[in-house]
C-alpha cells in the first residue's frame, strides 16, 4: 500500500514517525486509498532549514526564469488533468464535472501567476527636491509556509505555492493531513517543472505537530492559510507575535437574497448549486437564502424539489450530482448541525438524514438538505456548516433582506436575483462581503480576480490576480540624489 513521503531539500523520504492514520475513499470505506505517515517536528524543521537554504540562490534567478517553471508546472498539469481529476476525486469524494473544473482553475492561476513574472513592476515617483528621483521595487520575504486545507487540495495549494515561487520565496508546503495524495502529485509536477531542490518542500503532518514548527521557526516570514476561524486566529495570534506576515482565508455563511422581480428558474438553480454543489464543502457555497414574503412560498417548494432531484454517488460517475462528506469527522458534523436546527425550531423541508441504499451506506453521504422559517438567531443562519445545508430566512422587504444578510460575523460572498437596477447597485454598495455576484451562485471566481473576504473571514492581503504577489513581496523605496553635493535645510 503506498505511504506518502515528504518532499524535503529535492529529496522524497518517508517521515520517521510511527503515528499512521489511512487514506480512505469518502464515498466507500472500505476502499483504502493509502497509508497517510504523520510528519515529526523534525522533519519540518528540515524542511524549513532547507527552504532558506535555497533562499539566496533562488531570489536571485531572474524573475521570468522563475516564471518559466511555473509555466511549465501548468503545462505538466494540462497534460495530466485526467488523471489528476480522478485521484481529486478518489481522495476527497468531489464529482469527476468539480474535479476538472478544480484542475482548470489550478491550470489558469499556475499560467497567470508565469506571465506576472514578467510583470514585477514598481513604479518611479517624482522627487520634490531638483536632481533627485524615487522608484519601488518588489522583494522576496524569504521562506513563506503554505497551509492549505483538503475542500480544494489541488487549487488552493497552486494559488498559494505559483505566486510565492514567482516573487521569489522559497516555499514549505503543509498541505490537509487527509488529502495527502493529491499534495504529492502537486509537488512532483513542480519537481519535473524543474524546481531547484529546497525551493519547494513538502510535509504531511499535523497541525498540532508539524503545522506548529513551521509556524513559529523564525526562519518562516511569511505565511499564507486557508482553513477554520479558529485555527486561522490561533496561527495569527501565534505568527504575528514575531513579526511574521499572515494572511488567513477563513469561513463563510454567504448569504443569497431573492427579490420579489427575480428570475425564479435562475435563482432555484443558481441557488441549489452554490448549497449542494461540492457536497456544500466550500468556503463560498450558498448557506443562506434571504427571501422577501412574497416569494418564499415558491421558492421553498422549488430548491426543495430541486434538492431531492439530486443523485447522490461516488464522484467518479458522471451521472453523479452530489458526492460525499470528505470524512468521516465532517460528515458527523453536518449530521449535528442538522439536529440543531430541528432543535432551534426550523422547518425541515428535506433531507435531514444521511443517505442509504444504492451502494450509499459504505459512504459518508448527507441528503441534501433545507430549513425553512430559520430566523437570524439559530446556530444554522450563523456558523458556518461546511455541507449541503440551507436555511431559508424571510424578510417583508429589501432593506429587512440587507439587514439579515449583513447580520453576520463572516464576508466572504454573496448575491443578489433581481432585474431592479436601483436595488442591485445598492446591494453592491451595501453588502458586507469581499465578492458579491448579481443573478449568479455565490460560488465561482477566475484566475486573473482577487479573491477573499472582509469580516471575520479575511486577514490580510487578498489571493490571486492583480494582486497574488502583493502578499508574497516587500515593496522597497530607493532615493537617488544625482547631484553630487550634500543637501541643505531641513531633512525629514
Amino acid at each position: 500500500m503506498n505511504t506518502y513521503r515528504n518532499f524535503i531539500g529535492g529529496k522524497w523520504t518517508e517521515s520517521a514517525s510511527s503515528r499512521t492514520a489511512p487514506n480512505i475513499n469518502p464515498a466507500n470505506i472500505d476502499d483504502v486509498i493509502g497509508t497517510i505517515r504523520q510528519g515529526t517536528r523534525e522533519e519540518a524543521r528540515s524542511a524549513v532549514e532547507a527552504a532558506a537554504e535555497a533562499f539566496r540562490a533562488w531570489r536571485s534567478t531572474p524573475a521570468p526564469a522563475r516564471g518559466r517553471i511555473v509555466g511549465k508546472a501548468a503545462r505538466l498539469m494540462e497534460e495530466n488533468k485526467e488523471e489528476l481529476a480522478q485521484l481529486l476525486t478518489h481522495e476527497e469524494g468531489k464529482t469527476i464535472a468539480e474535479s476538472r473544473g478544480e484542475l482548470q482553475r489550478s491550470i489558469n492561476v499556475a499560467e497567470f501567476c508565469a506571465g506576472e513574472s514578467r510583470r514585477m513592476n514598481g513604479e518611479t515617483i517624482p522627487s520634490e527636491l531638483p536632481l533627485n528621483f524615487a522608484y519601488t521595487i518588489k522583494q522576496p520575504l524569504g521562506v513563506v509556509a503554505c497551509v492549505t486545507p483538503w475542500n480544494f487540495p489541488v487549487a488552493i495549494p497552486v494559488w498559494k505555492i505559483a505566486p510565492a515561487l514567482v516573487a521569489g520565496n522559497t516555499v514549505v508546503f503543509k498541505p490537509a493531513s487527509i488529502t495527502p495524495a493529491t499534495a504529492v502529485r502537486i509537488t512532483e509536477i513542480f519537481e519535473a517543472a524543474g524546481i531547484p531542490p529546497g525551493v519547494l518542500n513538502l510535509v504531511i503532518g499535523s497541525g498540532s505537530e508539524a503545522g506548529d514548527e513551521i509556524i513559529n521557526h523564525p526562519a518562516v516570514k511569511a505565511i499564507s492559510f486557508t482553513g477554520s476561524n479558529g485555527v486561522g486566529i490561533r496561527l495569527y495570534e501565534q505568527a504575528s507575535r514575531r513579526g511574521a506576515k499572515v494572511q488567513c482565508e477563513m469561513g463563510g455563511k454567504n448569504p443569497v437574497v431573492i427579490l420579489e422581480d427575480a428570475d425564479m428558474d435562475l435563482a432555484v438553480e443558481s441557488t441549489a448549486q452554490g448549497a449542494f454543489g461540492s457536497s456544500g464543502q466550500r468556503c463560498t457555497a450558498t448557506s443562506r437564502a434571504v427571501v422577501i414574503d412574497e416569494v418564499a412560498d415558491e421558492f421553498v417548494e422549488r430548491v426543495a424539489k430541486r434538492a431531492e432531484s439530486m443523485r447522490l454517488g461516488p464522484g467518479s460517475d458522471p451521472q453523479t450530482d452530489m458526492g460525499p462528506s470528505v470524512d468521516e469527522g465532517q460528515f458527523k458534523t453536518v449530521l449535528s448541525y442538522i439536529d440543531i436546527g430541528r432543535e432551534d425550531g426550523a422547518t425541515l423541508v428535506c433531507g435531514g438524514s444521511r443517505a442509504t441504499g444504492d451502494g450509499l451506506d459504505k459512504g459518508y453521504f448527507v441528503r441534501p438538505t433545507v430549513f425553512d422559517h430559520v430566523t437570524p438567531d439559530m446556530r444554522i443562519a450563523r456558523e458556518e456548516i461546511f455541507g449541503p445545508v440551507l436555511s431559508v430566512l424571510r424578510v417583508k422587504d429589501f432593506d429587512a433582506a440587507m439587514q439579515v444578510a449583513n447580520d453576520c460575523e463572516y464576508g466572504l460572498s454573496s448575491s443578489i436575483f433581481s432585474n431592479d437596477a436601483s436595488r442591485i447597485f445598492r446591494f453592491v454598495d451595501e453588502i458586507e462581503t469581499g465578492m458579491t455576484h448579481i443573478n449568479s451562485p455565490t460560488t465561482g471566481g477566475e484566475a486573473h480576480i482577487p479573491f477573499g473576504g472582509t469580516k471575520g473571514t479575511g486577514i490580510g492581503d487578498r489571493e490571486q490576480g492583480s494582486t497574488a504577489l502583493d502578499f508574497y513581496t516587500e515593496l522597497k523605496v530607493v532615493y537617488v540624489d544625482y547631484t553630487g553635493r550634500k543637501r541643505e535645510g531641513n531633512l525629514y
